[in-house]
């Protein structure tokens, strides 16, 4: 456990104002084997500050990113919306920036390769850099070559003196599990091109506020990231932001896109003007509107296990569907165990057979469900509701229904 001091990651003034805190918990993703059952877990504190200088809300650094992230559960291409996302993206960017066949582009926790495929796919040089051993081993049997590196300023000069330097320099949600911001803003510049262009996307701390998102907080995000904070790091290290969409994915995420401040070819777009201003307008400005965000999450806790109980009451039963970082801080959270919560399921194999963090809930295939038949299935990756309604419709046929806790608890 890292003893580090409470001071923001952006301007290292000293972090005294919570934003929520929400106890202690495991490891989001530190799923249990059946053998590790009888041995205790560590938890560490879910306690977010917001830093009352640059307004960065954050969690202090407990794990270091080598003991989470060099063995990781989570595999991109199990998600049928994610990879349709990734697809759609690499067609815009081929188009917007002219991407040829000479173009380099690199992804910063490329993953199992989910995403540099479809530009490998149109003949382009592509790296990936992927700490997690497990996942990027996915990803070179994908095709997609693989450097198995933590990136931060050292490790990216390395790659730019390797002939790496990117005209497209990628990072989809990785940008809020970066415990040393500095080091890797650094690296970013270093290995852009001079007029490349990075794209980085994370979920967006307003609609976190606003959807009760309290959930997409766990040990793995160190920081949960405004447009404002996240202008103010790329300026620190020379680089600004010249266009931003919002996004559904994740609940509602920002994809930004940042350049050199030198390279004048690209203009700066009026939707930063525009999500500057509804942040703004929802006070992300000012400190004192981070201040009621817990009793949002209390709320959900309330209705969700009001919900469970009345259901173990009735007879009725309750299975989970997934296994994501977001279900193991609301389940432990909430104090949810196996008594109210027998079972959830997961499409991925990498998870099948284990047991959630905490919780011990198992994790079976998606076919228990059928098997069982429960009478409600709590889907736990909210932000997938859609997709997986769509491939569970099954339940219909003997009247079952889901149940989704975010933003409000919700039955249909």
């Amino acid at each position: 456990m890292l003893s580090s001091p409470k001071n923001c990651r952006i301007c290292r003034r000293p972090l005294q104002r919570t934003f929520i805190d929400l106890g202690v918990s495991p490891l989001a993703n530190s799923y249990l084997r059946q053998a590790q059952l009888d041995r205790m877990e560590p938890f560490y504190p879910l306690h977010v500050f917001v830093c009352e200088g640059c307004l960065l809300v954050q969690l202090e650094e407990f794990e270091s990113p080598e003991n989470i992230f060099t063995d990781y559960a989570y595999f991109s291409s199990f998600s049928t919306d994610w990879m349709a996302h990734a697809r759609s993206f690499s067609e815009m960017a081929i188009s917007r920036f002219g991407l040829t066949p000479v173009s380099n582009v690199v992804e910063i926790a490329s993953n199992d390769g989910y995403l540099l495929q479809y530009f490998l796919a149109k003949g382009m040089r592509v790296l990936g850099v992927e700490p997690a051993k497990n996942v990027a081993a996915a990803a070179v049997e994908r095709g997609v070559p693989t450097r198995t590196i933590f990136f931060g300023r050292e490790t990216s000069s390395e790659l730019f003196t390797e002939g790496h330097a990117a005209d497209l320099l990628i990072g989809n949600n990785v940008f809020a599990h970066v415990p040393d911001l500095h080091s890797f803003v650094a690296g970013l510049a270093t290995l852009l091109k001079p007029e490349g262009v990075i794209t980085l996307e994370f979920p967006h701390l307003l609609q976190l506020i606003l959807q009760n998102q309290f959930d997409t907080i766990y040990h793995e995000h160190y920081s949960y990231l405004s447009l404002l904070a996240v202008e103010r790091i790329l300026g620190e290290h020379d680089l600004m932001v010249f266009d931003v969409e919002e996004l559904p994915t994740h609940g509602g995420s920002l994809r930004v896109y940042g350049k050199h401040c030198r390279d004048g070819s690209k203009t700066v777009c009026p939707n930063v003007f525009e999500i500057r201003r509804k942040e703004h307008e929802a006070g992300l400005h000012a400190v004192e509107r981070y201040a009621s965000f817990g009793d949002q999450a209390t709320q959900v806790k309330c209705d969700l296990l009001r919900f469970l109980i009345e259901q173990k009451r009735a007879n009725k039963t309750v299975a989970g569907y997934g296994a994501p970082a977001k279900g193991n801080t609301l389940l432990n959270y909430c104090g949810i165990g196996p008594e109210m919560l027998p079972y959830t399921v997961d499409r991925s194999p990498h998870k099948q057979g284990l047991f959630l963090p905490g919780t011990r809930i198992p994790i079976a295939s998606p076919e228990r469900i059928l098997e069982t038949r429960p009478d409600y299935v709590l889907i736990l990756p909210w932000n997938l509701r859609n997709e997986i309604s769509s491939q569970m419709a099954a339940i219909r046929g003997w009247g079952g229904r889901f149940v989704v806790p975010i933003p409000n608890l919700e039955v249909f």
